[in-house]
């Protein structure tokens, strides 16, 4: 599954607004310039405390642990499951993710988040072969967004 792929299937959720921030963007982080934020916005605006859902990210932000995002085209798709969700797909809970043995740079594989883990996020690396769960993990981040699920 490319970057496109993702923002597409994801857009078509429905009142997505996708972020794509570049040096154009002043007020917009250096680092976060080139990633992806996925916001539920049924009016088409961004709310001041609104959070993104989903977020890709090409490079690895400071204080994460690694994930292997030096190589050329590697990126990280990032998930807000929730806390239940989070614990089905990893089988730790999000509050012992960071004891986890789990590997925060398998490629193609469901994770826990590098920093979020503990809030319900869970990442892909590169995914090519979990394209079927990728979907379905947005789709249920984007539920989640609407309030429509826990």
């Amino acid at each position: 599954m490319t970057v496109d792929e993702i923002i597409a299937f994801t857009e078509s959720l429905g009142c997505v607004l996708t972020q794509r921030p570049t040096s154009d963007d002043p007020d917009v982080p250096e680092i976060a310039w080139g990633d992806t934020f996925f916001h539920y916005c049924p009016d088409g605006e961004i709310r001041s405390r609104s959070q993104p859902f989903a977020t890709i990210v090409t490079k690895a932000y400071p204080g994460e642990p690694t994930s292997d995002l030096d190589a050329d085209g590697a990126f990280r798709v990032n998930i807000g499951v929730g806390r239940a969700e989070f614990a089905r797909r990893t089988g730790v809970e999000p509050s012992r993710a960071a004891q986890s043995a789990q590997p925060f740079a398998a490629a193609d594989e469901v994770v826990p988040h590098p920093t979020y883990a503990r809030a319900g996020w869970v990442s892909v690396i590169n995914p090519a072969h979990s394209t079927d769960v990728v979907r379905e993990l947005l789709a249920t981040a984007h539920a989640r967004a609407r309030g429509t699920t826990g």
